[in-house]
């Protein structure tokens, strides 16, 4: 991140995307913003969406050939993962949280 009050970082510096599904954010969460990001060249979006009341996560890796992404992987009771990161999550402990 740049120094100041900006509020923003350089795509360079991200290898991780993150985006939360709300009901206003559907279309630009599902859509253009993992266009966006491919287009950037963020290596690895996650899309994080609930389904009956439980999280379900959408793991994604970019294809730098065609600047799109591919999915890694559909998790909805655990989120467990070794890129970009090693992570091991208990996505149905989270209401407990």
């Amino acid at each position: 991140m740049r120094g100041g009050a900006e509020t923003y970082y350089d795509a360079k510096d991200v290898v991780l995307a993150v985006e939360v599904v709300s009901p206003e954010s559907v279309t630009r969460d599902r859509e253009r913003k993992p266009q966006l990001y491919a287009q950037a060249g963020i290596p690895h979006f996650w899309r994080v969406e609930e389904n009956s009341g439980k999280p379900i996560v959408y793991v994604y890796e970019l294809d730098p050939a065609l600047r799109s992404y591919a999915r890694m992987g559909v998790h909805r009771d655990r989120l467990k993962v070794t890129a970009p990161f090693d992570l091991d999550a208990d996505l149905a402990a989270i209401d407990r949280i």
